[in-house]
């Protein structure tokens, strides 16, 4: 198990364009933004995990949630301080719960998407980020009707761990350079899935998330992000999340309208579903530190903002005034037959 952890160590250490990571960027800023997540108690937590939560001044009862999953080697405050969703929060009047790993459940802090004791409704880690969620719109009377979550890679994973076991308790999800829920069992093909996505057709992808619970329906609408130049998740397991969430909302992958939106390509099937590829983009969140966020390790400068669009795909703004100009040539995604 270390040898295999080793290994995932040295892959990871990558910024979002291959290039090895030598320093922390968001150490050498000088004026560097200070996220206000705080920690805060709950229980149940089977999986031995910590909270962390920001409400911003004024927070009204009703309120809607988003919780945000960090990705390996960082912490919440980290990925917050990177991605920016508690500085959004802050202008658009929601909470931010930040669940984060500890070094003893896995040594790299990854959330462990692969571990069937901790991706099981009700068990693990799985159970403990639940409970923080009961906890949160408890304690502070949010909308339990209006809950989002989103990660980062490992936090990506995990956030379609959650949308598979609860997807009664989530409005919609987002899959950041991610992989699809049933990708892995266990460490060996978690490794072998970030390199290729396993082979399923979309009916058997979408039937993973309906053994993982009662649920039927209507599913979370979802926002899939990815970088085709991705070397640590590959761009397959982006277009194994869309194939496995058209066959929940019942969509064909022929149907989705394309646009380049700021550099980056979206298919959009309707209100329920989309996928961003961002053709030059690595491993990593892309931002835009003009608009929300700063860049660091994982968190890529690339002009587009993920967590605007995503907040804007969810309903939490307006969308933005600018109209995206339509995409030059078409690129469906590929749903891996089996």
């Amino acid at each position: 198990m270390a040898n295999i952890w080793g290994k995932l160590v040295a892959l990871m250490r990558f910024d979002g364009f291959g290039h090895g990571v030598k320093t922390n960027p968001l150490k050498a800023r000088t004026n560097p933004r200070v996220t206000p997540l705080a920690e805060a108690p709950f229980a149940p937590n089977p999986g031995d995990l910590r909270m962390f939560r920001h409400l911003p001044r004024g927070l009204k009862a009703g309120a809607p949630l988003v919780v945000v999953l960090h990705g390996c080697g960082q912490t919440a405050a980290g990925y917050d301080q990177g991605a920016g969703w508690c500085q959004l929060a802050d202008s658009l009047g929601f909470a931010v719960l930040a669940p984060e790993q500890k070094a003893v459940n896995n040594p790299n802090t990854c959330f462990n998407w692969f571990n069937p004791e901790d991706i099981t409704r009700d068990e693990g880690e799985a159970a403990s980020i639940a409970a923080m969620i009961q906890t949160v719109i408890k304690t502070h009377r949010l909308d339990a009707g209006r809950v989002f979550i989103t990660g980062l890679s490992a936090g990506g994973a995990m956030a379609s761990v959650m949308l598979a076991n609860y997807p009664e308790r989530f409005a919609g999800g987002a899959i950041i350079a991610g992989l699809p829920f049933g990708a892995a069992a266990n460490v060996r093909v978690a490794l072998e899935s970030m390199r290729a996505a396993p082979l399923k057709t979309p009916h058997q992808w979408g039937d993973a998330v309906r053994a993982a619970s009662d649920y039927r329906g209507p599913w979370p609408r979802i926002s899939i992000w990815h970088g085709a130049a991705d070397m640590v998740v590959n761009i397959g397991n982006a277009q194994a999340s869309v194939a496995q969430w058209a066959d929940l909302h019942e969509l064909s992958l022929a149907t989705a309208k394309q646009e380049m939106v700021d550099g980056a390509v979206r298919l959009r099937w309707d209100s329920r579903l989309e996928v961003y590829t961002l053709q030059v983009l690595g491993h990593g969140t892309p931002i835009d530190s003009a608009d929300v966020g700063q860049p660091g390790p994982f968190i890529i400068d690339a002009g587009i903002s993920s967590t605007r669009r995503i907040s804007e795909f969810w309903g939490l703004m307006p969308a933005t005034a600018s109209k995206p100009k339509p995409a030059p040539a078409r690129m469906p995604p590929s749903p891996q037959p089996a």
